[in-house]
């Protein structure tokens, strides 16, 4: 094979990897001086010459004319006979250049300087695509759905790089189709082998921070600043704004008219419950504005220990506990103390409790199966035989008796 036919036979790389001019000649010529050291020991006295856009290369050989019978190193001297038989005028002393043909050094060694050119190809490629998404870590980015996994979602993005959606970086309520475009944040960059493995995730609270970016302009005019954001993915989020200009009111602009501007967060999100609230140094009013929609009556702060017992009204626990306990675990992550609700008060013999304000203590699922056949406060359920409980609702005895012996204890207190 001639050396220009091989050498377009290369220059096919650029055209599809879109290297540039450049980098593919510096790939190049480090691919032919490895051959040339492999084949003469050295590669000092080689000039290469690449013109890959001509689909052209030259490859001289450089030595010195010594007397007949005194080469020492074949490499870089020739004898005056030699040098005379490519021109016959040539002298002792005298520099000597030839050029050589890629056919002298094999078919072997030329397949092997193919399978190389590919090799370092690649690493060039996946060195970039390191360098490219290393840079975008924390950045909302868009990809099309190509192929749906039970693990992972694959994602292909316009310039035909792969991205990962693992399982666990999904919102539950997430489905995706062949072809869907998925918004997420790039949350990591790991390299598997040589190969970069891109990791997308949607449940990352820098997420929804960088929502809240795209979304709101004061936010992307540093006007307004994301203080803190804490998420149960899905379910519900807590986000602490500030801004230093007292005449713009963070969370109105947040929220917008009629929440028109979150909408399309709590949208992209799969509905999660998104509260927004004043940033504030005050520990005591940033628990208590945390812990919205409840209204504390008063809260006891132990700094030692990052703990706060807060106190509350009976028709404000569940409130400030909340579906699932997601409220109150929200409201300890954003202000960093654990959070201990405190009833006022205790009830008298003639009251009663809502069954939901001890949904810290009964799974609602449970609750939710009293509200069916119409218990929704503790004296209800109290007043009721355990048979007939078991008869009429899908709870197993042992978890009626439970939830007796909690709504008791209330009343015992």
């Amino acid at each position: 094979m001639e050396n220009i036919a091989l050498i377009e036979s290369f220059s096919e790389f650029k055209d599809d990897k879109l290297i540039d001019r450049v980098t593919l000649m510096a790939i190049l010529e480090d691919v032919f001086r490895n051959a040339l050291k492999k084949k003469y020991g050295s590669d000092d006295n080689f000039d290469i010459i690449i013109n890959p856009d001509k689909g052209d290369m030259e490859i001289w050989r450089n030595r010195v004319v010594v007397a007949d019978g005194e080469v020492e190193d074949e490499n870089s001297e020739i004898s005056l006979s030699e040098a005379r038989k490519i021109e016959p005028d040539f002298e002792v002393g005298e520099d000597v250049s030839e050029e050589v043909k890629l056919i002298q050094l094999g078919r072997r060694a030329i397949l092997a300087l193919r399978q190389n050119l590919i090799s370092k190809i690649h690493e060039h490629d996946n060195t970039n695509l390191y360098k490219q998404f290393k840079d975008l870590i924390g950045d909302i980015y868009t990809a099309e759905v190509h192929h749906v996994r039970p693990k992972a979602v694959i994602l292909v993005d316009d310039e035909g790089n792969e991205i990962v959606l693992p399982k666990e970086k999904q919102i539950p309520s997430d489905f995706f189709r062949k072809g869907d475009n998925v918004r997420g944040i790039i949350e990591n960059v790991e390299l598997k082998g040589n190969k970069p493995q891109i990791i997308m995730s949607r449940t990352s609270e820098k997420f929804l921070e960088k929502l809240f970016e795209q979304e709101i302009p004061e936010v992307f005019d540093g006007l307004i600043m994301v203080k803190k954001v804490v998420r149960i993915p899905g379910e519900k989020a807590k986000v602490a704004v500030d801004s230093y200009d007292d005449r713009i009111d963070p969370v109105g602009a947040c929220v917008g008219m009629k929440g028109s501007r979150i909408h399309g967060i709590v949208r992209e999100l799969g509905n999660e419950n998104i509260d927004v609230i004043n940033y504030t140094t005050n520990t005591q009013l940033l628990i208590s504005r945390a812990l919205s929609p409840a209204k504390v009556s008063s809260i006891k702060i132990d700094e030692e220990n990052h703990r706060a017992d807060v106190f509350l009204k009976l028709e404000e626990v569940s409130k400030a506990i909340g579906r699932g306990g997601h409220n109150i675990k929200l409201a300890g992550l954003l202000t960093g103390y654990e959070l201990d609700v405190i009833r006022e008060g205790s009830p008298a013999e003639d009251e009663d409790v809502e069954l939901t304000e001890f949904s810290d203590e009964i799974e609602a699922w449970v609750i939710e199966e009293f509200a069916k056949i119409g218990l929704d406060t503790a004296r209800s359920v109290l007043n009721q035989d355990v048979a007939d409980l078991v008869r009429r609702t899908d709870l197993e005895e042992e978890t009626i008796q439970d939830v007796m012996r909690i709504l008791k204890e209330e009343f015992e207190d």
